[in-house]
């Protein structure tokens, strides 16, 4: 039975893992493809109040929904369509709507932790890790928090010292030898985008010719 091909793309926080795939994307120029992020999957704790929200670690694989996550992978790639959640990260909660994603030949997922699960890092294809400079990182992450979350710079500046730094150095690049490529500078490194391009549309003749 011919499956879809799934693309994981890792890497620490402000990488440049969502450039690198809209990049991917669009030199392939193929509608039939699709972005999703391990970041819809956050378990929500309804349960818990805002301010007890606030202080779970974010950065950690247990924050995920990852037997959900498998599952919708799972059947992405066998060509069924999934409901996706929908995750609000100015309350800390799933949002009660859900996005309705259809099964295309080829879906790239990117997240922090996705080569730290074992039965995860092995559903994917091609494995891409974004290697970029922590100084970098952390103002992109400073940007993307204030500008886009609602954050104040004093609690981007703790989370990253409490949470964010102490979980990539545990975690996320322990996690980069699982990579079958690894990128430095994510989006903007042209030679790697084209090499990983031509790898995706290899695969998808080989396919086709099965």
């Amino acid at each position: 039975m011919k499956q879809n091909l799934i693309i994981g793309i890792a890497g620490g926080t402000g990488s440049g893992k969502t450039t690198l795939a809209e990049k991917i994307i669009e030199e392939l120029n193929d509608p039939k493809i699709i972005i999703i992020k391990q970041d819809a999957y956050y378990k929500s704790h309804p349960e818990l109040d805002f301010a007890e929200r606030e202080k779970i670690n974010f950065d950690h694989p247990n924050a995920f929904d990852n037997k959900l996550l498998i599952q919708q992978l799972i059947n992405l790639k066998n060509g069924k369509s999934i409901k996706m959640p929908i995750y609000d990260f100015k309350t800390h909660l799933r949002k009660k709507e859900i996005s309705l994603v259809q099964s295309y030949k080829v879906v790239i997922i990117e997240g922090i932790l996705l080569f730290v699960d074992y039965d995860l890092r092995n559903l994917l294809n091609i494995k891409i890790f974004v290697d970029t400079g922590s100084d970098i990182r952390i103002l992109r992450r400073i940007t993307r928090d204030i500008n886009e979350r609602g954050r104040s710079f004093e609690s981007v500046h703790e989370q990253y010292l409490n949470t964010v730094r102490p979980m990539h150095l545990e975690f996320v690049e322990p996690s980069k030898k699982y990579a079958d490529i690894i990128v430095p500078e994510g989006g903007f490194n042209t030679i790697a985008i084209d090499m990983i391009v031509s790898k995706i549309k290899l695969i998808l003749n080989e396919s086709e010719e099965k």
